[in-house]
């Protein structure tokens, strides 16, 4: 006898659940294809350490400190002929810095200690880093003669960004952003860019801005003795950082305040402070120390600097919230001090700043504050202090500021620097 066969009825699925598992199909298809994207295409930063060897000279140049003269010139050689390696070569759309960050002694010669940036796909980065060696190798190859390179000296590594950042940070006289926009004067001023002078201090006295000093290592300032004549309980000083005046990214309160012996009042000679925090501050992109200049540092007419504080906008003026910059030009003392100028009032331990045409100017308030001088690699120094002027932006009547290097023996016997 035969079974009977009976036809399998098929199962069907509602019309809701197929729409469903249909975008779920797209949804997990979209996903791993946009890790693919990801991982193929879309570039991340990477943060690179590589060393080297010199022979023949030694030098000992922290970025912690002011470089020597010899280190800055051997850095910038090698960050200009680094710069143009990789600018010329296959992988010039990737590269986006590269810097000395110090010399250290080293058997027979010195060690130099670089950092670079680069952005490129995660999947890239095997190959990426076969050429960055590669391309730095052949740098020093190309320079064995001028800079007694040991090209097979070279090391390289990745870093995170938490120590990329600290080790820059910790480095006195770098900036985070480029200070240089147009127009931009205290006297009637413009903001300064945030993150272009992170060594700007705001002098608070009782919760007020009073002057402007430099932060010059993680416990000391330095500013203007005059500020601190008349008010010179320590207790009620705070300190602000940060280029709003009123809104810091960090504030310290101030345990000792020193003057300079030979400051009295009324005068403007010997005008220099040194401000002790009561906290060591934590250096951050934001929060920097800037370069002490070497006492035998020699300023030229018509070097660039740059003044920069939360003074009045004018003489008798408002005051701003954001902090201002200057772009002014050194001048010398001896037209300084013609007599349809300052008569013969400018010392040798003062400098003068500014344009005879008057205008651009540190202004009331501004005292203490930095004028900083960049060297060839952008690195800046403490150059002067703003001390005294005849009004605001007066035609003739350029600001004086209190030269530094007349004191770094007076500063390094009071705190070692």
């Amino acid at each position: 006898m035969y079974r009977l066969i009976v036809p399998s009825q098929t199962r069907s699925w509602p019309l809701w659940m197929m729409i469903l598992i249909f975008f779920g199909v797209i949804a997990a298809l979209g996903i791993t294809i946009g890790l693919l994207v990801h991982f193929l295409a879309v570039g991340k930063m990477y943060y690179y350490q590589a060393d080297f060897h010199i022979s023949g000279v030694k030098y000992n140049d922290s970025c912690e400190n002011t470089p020597s003269e010899a280190s800055t010139n051997m850095s910038k050689d090698i960050e200009t002929k680094m710069l143009n390696a990789f600018q010329n070569s296959s992988i010039y759309k990737e590269y986006v810095d590269s810097q000395i960050i110090k010399f250290l002694p080293h058997a027979n010669g010195s060690k130099v200690q670089i950092q670079l940036t680069f952005k490129f796909p995660p999947g890239k980065k095997n190959r990426m880093i076969t050429e960055i060696k590669d391309i730095l190798y052949q740098m020093l190859m190309d320079n064995r003669a001028s800079w007694n390179a040991v090209p097979t000296s070279l090391n390289f590594t990745e870093i995170t960004k938490a120590n990329f950042e600290m080790i820059v940070n910790n480095c006195c006289g770098r900036q985070l952003a480029n200070s240089i926009t147009t127009g931009n004067r205290i006297v009637n001023g413009e903001d300064a860019v945030k993150g272009a002078w992170p060594w700007q201090a705001s002098m608070q006295w009782k919760g007020q801005h009073n002057c402007g000093a430099s932060l010059i290592s993680s416990r000391w300032l330095l500013s203007a003795a005059h500020c601190f004549v008349r008010k010179n309980n320590s207790k009620d000083w705070t300190v602000n950082f940060g280029i709003a005046v009123n809104k810091p990214y960090m504030t310290r309160k101030v345990q000792n305040i020193i003057l300079h012996e030979n400051y009295s009042r009324p005068g403007v000679h010997d005008d220099i402070a040194l401000v002790q925090l009561a906290e060591e501050v934590s250096f951050t992109k934001f929060v920097r120390r800037i370069c002490l200049p070497e006492a035998n540092m020699k300023l030229s007419e018509n070097d660039s600097v740059v003044v920069t504080g939360w003074g009045t906008l004018y003489l008798n003026g408002p005051h701003p919230v954001i902090l201002q910059q200057a772009f002014l030009k050194i001048i010398d003392n001896k037209h300084c001090n013609a007599p349809y100028a300052l008569s013969g009032l400018v010392t040798d331990t003062m400098l003068c700043a500014g344009y005879m045409s008057g205008e651009v100017d540190a202004c009331q308030n501004d005292s203490g504050g930095p004028l900083a001088y960049p060297d060839s690699r952008n690195i800046w120094q403490l150059v002067g202090i703003v001390s005294w002027g005849e009004e605001c932006g007066k035609k003739n009547k350029p600001g004086v500021y209190t030269r530094v290097t007349s004191y770094r023996d007076w500063i390094t016997s009071k705190i070692g620097l």
